[in-house]
């Protein structure tokens, strides 16, 4: 490369780095590694050939692990002279930043050959030929490595890998920190502040001080200019939780046209790689909105996260900025290295800080948060701004300016995990669709890879086609997609319907004759376009590039939504509680509040309920009186689990702290009007056990002292037959964050493989997932596909759950039990009461409500009757049309292998 680009770069009136220098070794050829601590910390590996210093930039620095490549970056050749170069750069010069020598020697091939020259010569054929071996004698490093060019990493992208040798070793070299020359660490050598280290003195300069650039942004009042809001005192009332994992992203919902409305925010609509970066004890994971790991991919943004010394969970944008400061997705999806391009990671939005979940704080409370705690001392990552203005005229400065549109959020809105929420809303100055590549064509007589690509989106769970895209990318970009598609082609047409690809239109009557690929719908891309046809065809579209980021499964047309009804619609539940209050007063109380003895006739059957104000919840001052209560207004709600299903009677006569036992034959011993259902136990002998039929059944088992109910999973009409199956997290010592964590990885599987299911707290410690069946199946096939479920879950987390069903096996892990899918067995119905302190209650949920934060006692006698009038029964799905079990099971196989 020569000198002249290094010194294009420097100006040494500034800068004391050396200009030139010459070896004056005749037999060894020099290697120096330096240490360079600048907008990020790095290594620069050099090797002395034709005079000059070959130069990588390593930003993991080297490995004596064969195991581990590490990415080299070749950058222009420095002077022979840098070898000794350590101390501080200049801030705002080049590279300014601190320098040490971490490990310097010779060097050689690892071939046998004699003399420096002939050395050299073989040397510089292996550089160009982009595979150099050689074999280091440092203070450091020794034994062989190869620098090895790879193509998939841009121009300069090379790989740094250790030979296996005697030097081999899987320790962390880079953990010796200090310099060969001055022994000096990075640390120390930065405490030289304002000195440059040469010819080994500390001389002292003058940087010159970086004027602060004025934002733009800044011209328009920006939220927490207008609200007061104490960041310290909102953390302290923040609830304690650990930090959650495996979340998606809240989600927007698009809409025709901008509006203004004081009571909502805006920000820009940027147009990159949506992420939640997880940073807990030093250890990172960043990912994308399909819990992707960007960890290698966009290792700069990675390595930055991890000189923090805060632990947060960060939601924001990754995208690569043009010279204008516009984000170029183009760009970011062939983003291999800094050669590419500058990252930067736009954060906007605080979930999780310091063992406090924020997401149930208001949006304004959680951004003023992020301001105060967001560490700002290096410019890839970057604060989202906020802006308190006219929607209507920052759209459209966002389309004079070109940027994607812009985002409007409701200033207290609350944060959704995995849900597309009406309280966000975008609005794109250009349309964009993200499209499943379902196939490609190539146009007779074409010397182009392919001539466009067949596109699709996922309408009713069917691939439907909407049109082809044949413009937007390069000889280079096709020839790479081109080797993406090679093992995913299938003979036959993916789409629900064969779409012609040879189809003339009113802008190509007579299109060229092209041959159709058929693939996988596996990849993902995304197209600009003008408009809709009334077919459902893309008009004028044109590729914007992959996104590997996104699942093809999840890929639907995106419709705008008007934005009047949405923002009204907003406004006006904006109020509601999360349980809202009853429409009407409901069903009255069961029992007065003063006799101890009542008598009440129930469906034509009088029953007698005694003892009315022995306390069964002590902790709670709740009686059996209340109880009584609470299962007559609960009636309607709960029957329907338990009509026609035989019970398991789990009697606490003394209330929950008192001995308890299970009572399953009622023979001679239930009301002459009670159904039975006759069973056999192991000895031979007749039993009957209490069929669930109406409130007297219900409340009868209650004035046993059933505070829960136990019903089958089948009905008398079809025992064999469950009418769901069951998946029952069963935690031993985690907390309930975990078990969230462990329901929703178990939704991910379901909703995988397209299988519906229903959750509900158990009252106790766990959560119970139901899948309906609608009584199709047998109990061993519905044990045998919660099987294949939780073997799914358990790979996805295997670090705290278990499938051993001995206690003592488990060793403290999760219990994804699976049994609990036989004839006989039982668990809390929904909208039992559970004999535990609080007096719980096993509540179906919305699975949007299945969060970090969600607690058992959050649902109880107190608040359930409430709760109901308000949402209805959210269970009833689990008693509808059944799954298609064989069905399911083939995708599983399909989508899990």
């Amino acid at each position: 490369m020569g000198l002249e680009k290094y010194a294009s770069k420097r100006d040494f009136s500034k800068t004391s780095e050396p200009k030139a220098g010459r070896s004056k070794s005749k037999t060894k050829l020099m290697f120096v590694i330096q240490k360079h601590d600048a907008s990020r910390l790095h290594y620069d590996f050099r090797l002395e050939m034709e005079g000059v210093l070959k130069s990588w930039a390593v930003p993991k620095g080297p490995s004596t692990d064969p195991k581990t490549k590490r990415l080299a970056m070749m950058v222009e050749d420095h002077p022979f002279d840098y070898r000794n170069f350590e101390g501080i750069i200049p801030e705002g010069e080049y590279g300014g930043g601190t320098v040490i020598v971490w490990d310097e020697g010779t060097y050689e091939p690892i071939e046998t050959i004699k003399g420096k020259a002939a050395q050299e010569k073989h040397l510089l054929k292996q550089l160009k030929d982009g595979s150099l071996k050689i074999k280091l004698h440092g203070e450091k490093l020794n034994g062989e490595f190869a620098l090895v060019k790879t193509h998939g990493m841009g121009e300069n992208g090379w790989l740094l890998i250790k030979h296996k040798d005697d030097f081999a070793s899987v320790k962390d070299i880079t953990k010796e920190e200090k310099s060969v020359l001055s022994g000096k660490t990075i640390a120390a050598m930065a405490k030289t502040s304002e000195k440059v280290w040469e010819d080994g003195k500390a001389k002292k300069i003058k940087p010159e001080k970086k004027s602060p650039v004025k934002s733009k942004e800044k011209e328009v009042s920006e939220v927490g200019e207008e609200t007061e809001v104490d960041p310290k005192a909102i953390l302290k009332k923040a609830p304690k939780s650990t930090i959650p994992k495996n979340i998606k992203p809240m989600l927007a919902t698009l809409v025709n046209e901008p509006f203004d409305d004081d009571e909502w925010q805006y920000e820009v609509k940027w147009d990159g790689y949506r992420a939640l970066a997880f940073i807990n004890k030093s250890k990172i994971n960043i990912l994308s909105r399909n819990n992707k790991s960007f960890n290698e991919k966009f290792y700069p943004i990675y390595d930055l996260l991890k000189e923090w010394k805060i632990n947060a969970v960060l939601d924001g944008e990754i995208l690569v900025l043009n010279e204008k400061g516009i984000s170029n997705f183009g760009a970011l999806q062939n983003w291999r290295s800094e050669a590419d391009g500058e990252l930067v990671f736009y954060v906007f939005d605080l979930l999780w800080y310091e063992g406090k979940n924020l997401m149930n704080l208001p949006l304004v409370q959680r951004q003023a948060i992020l301001n105060s705690v967001l560490p700002t001392d290096d410019d890839r990552i970057r604060l989202g701004k906020v802006f308190k203005a006219s929607g209507i005229d920052f759209f459209a400065a966002a389309e004079k300016m070109g940027l994607e549109g812009i985002i409007a959020k409701k200033i207290n809105s609350t944060y959704a995990t995995d849900r597309r929420s009406k309280e966000w809303l975008k609005i794109k100055v250009h349309k964009r669709q993200e499209v499943v590549i379902a196939g490609y064509t190539k146009n007779e007589d074409t010397s182009k890879s392919f001539s466009s690509l067949l596109l699709g989106v996922y309408e009713k769970g069917k691939l439907q086609y909407v049109g082809k895209v044949g413009t937007g990318f390069s000889d280079k970009v096709q020839k790479e997609m081109v080797k993406q598609f090679e093992p995913l082609v299938i003979s036959k047409s993916p789409f629900d319907e064969l779409p012609d690809v040879n189809k003339p239109s009113r802008f190509r009557p007579n299109p060229p004759k092209a041959k159709a690929t058929w693939l996988k719908p596996e990849l993902v891309c995304e197209v600009a376009f003008t408009e809709v046809t009334d077919d459902g065809v893309f008009r004028h579209p044109s590729f914007q590039g992959m996104r590997d980021d996104k699942k093809a499964k999840d890929v639907k047309r995106e419709k705008e939504v008007a934005t009047e009804t949405v923002v009204d619609k907003v406004t006006k539940t904006q109020h509601k509680t999360a349980i809202k209050p009853p429409s009407e007063k409901g069903k009255k109380t069961l029992l007065n509040p003063k006799d101890e003895t009542q008598v009440r006739k129930i469906k034509g059957h009088e029953l007698k309920f005694t003892n009315l104000s022995k306390v069964y919840w002590p902790e709670d001052k709740v009686t059996k009186r209340d109880m009584f209560n609470y299962y007559y207004q609960v009636a309607e709600y709960i029957l329907p689990y338990l009509k026609d299903r035989p019970q398991s009677l789990n009697r606490f006569p003394g209330g929950i702290h008192g001995p308890s036992f299970y009572q399953k034959d009622v023979k001679g011993k239930a009301p002459d009007w009670a159904k039975t259902f006759p069973y056999e136990n192991g000895e031979g002998e007749k039993k009957e056990y209490l069929v669930g039929t109406d409130e007297a059944s219900l409340l009868w088992m209650a004035s046993l002292g059933c505070i829960e109910m136990n019903p089958w999973f089948s009905r008398v009409q079809s025992p064999d037959n469950p009418d769901y199956c069951v998946i029952d997290l069963d935690p031993d010592k985690h907390t309930f964050d975990q078990v969230v964590e462990a329901a929703l990885e178990t939704k991910k599987v379901l909703d995988a493989i397209d299988v519906p299911s229903f959750c509900k707290t158990s009252g106790s410690t766990g959560m119970h997932i139901y899948i309906p069946l609608n009584a199709k199946y047998s109990y061993e096939q519905s044990q045998m596909f919660a099987k294949i479920v939780v073997n799914l879950v358990h790979e996805q987390i295997p670090e705290y759950t278990s499938l051993e069903r001995m206690i003592s096996a488990r060793k403290g892990k999760m219990y994804l039990d699976f049994l609990q899918n036989r004839p006989g067995a039982t668990i809390a119905g929904p909208y039992s009461l559970r004999p535990k302190t609080g007096a719980t209650v096993s509540m179906p949920l919305h699975w949007d409500e299945v969060k970090p934060g969600l607690k058992m006692i959050d649902f109880n006698i107190f608040n359930a009757i409430d709760r109901l009038k308000a949402e209805g029964d959210l269970f009833k799905g689990v008693l509808g049309k059944g799954i298609d079990l064989k069905k399911a099971i083939s995708k599983a196989k399909s989508v899990f292998g």
